[in-house]
């Protein structure tokens, strides 16, 4: 229920040493490490308030939309490849990853903040025989069996709509999202298939490198490009 500022987890971009406390995160489509609550957004990364009461307010005016969605609770996880939108204000981010794994919000335009990716990571059979994709931000959809695990699919919001299906495969970009190279970017060279209960080795290969990691750790985002506009 409660989180100190020195022990919250690395993945956050905020200052340690201004204030003893800082909110948790509440129940939600991401998990604690991966994601920053709602109100450390607006008042520690984007200042547009000065205290969690005035961001409570702006919440239930229902000024910020998540993923094109009003939300209330100033403590809504808010994950990685996540739109933040304050329409008001003509101001839309997304929620990325640096170089260090902390997540920072990228200033984006409109028409890109009405899209957003997202990482099948099961598939389930549901009633009536039809497939649905568990993706990486909680959300299921229905869709065709054309579709596999770990492939990235480019959705609309709110509606979440398939717009684009970006295969995991060899020669297609991709952000590696854990481990000591997160937020690096580059093309899927290589995939090691282990032949054990170990992680599948991918190389990735960027500007001046190549890096390996492992299969859970790697997010397609293009194909000859990102789908999606990168920051740092």
């Amino acid at each position: 229920m409660h989180q100190k500022r020195m022990s919250m987890p690395t993945s956050w971009r905020v200052p340690k040493k201004t204030n003893k406390w800082i909110t948790a995160t509440s129940p939600g489509p991401h998990n604690k490490q991966s994601s920053l609550p709602l109100v450390v957004i607006l008042r520690d990364m984007l200042k547009v308030v000065d205290s969690s009461k005035e961001a409570k307010q702006i919440l239930l005016e229902k000024k910020v939309l998540i993923d094109g969605i009003a939300r209330k609770n100033l403590k809504f996880p808010v994950g990685l490849f996540d739109v933040i939108a304050i329409p008001e204000n003509n101001e839309y981010y997304r929620m990325l990853q640096d170089s260090k794994g902390r997540l920072y919000l990228n200033t984006i335009d409109e028409e890109r903040a009405k899209f957003k990716v997202c990482k099948i990571l099961n598939k389930t059979t549901v009633k009536g025989g039809k497939t649905q994709l568990n993706l990486h931000d909680g959300t299921n959809i229905l869709a065709s069996e054309d579709y596999k695990t770990k492939d990235t699919i480019k959705v609309s919001v709110p509606d979440k709509q398939i717009l684009q299906k970006l295969e995991y495969k060899i020669g297609n970009v991709a952000m590696i999202t854990g481990g000591r190279h997160s937020g690096m970017v580059g093309t899927i060279k290589e995939i090691n298939v282990i032949r054990s209960s170990k992680n599948n080795v991918v190389t990735i290969s960027g500007i001046d490198s190549e890096i390996e990691t492992i299969e859970n750790y790697v997010f397609v985002i293009g194909e000859d490009k990102p789908v999606i506009k990168l920051g740092e």
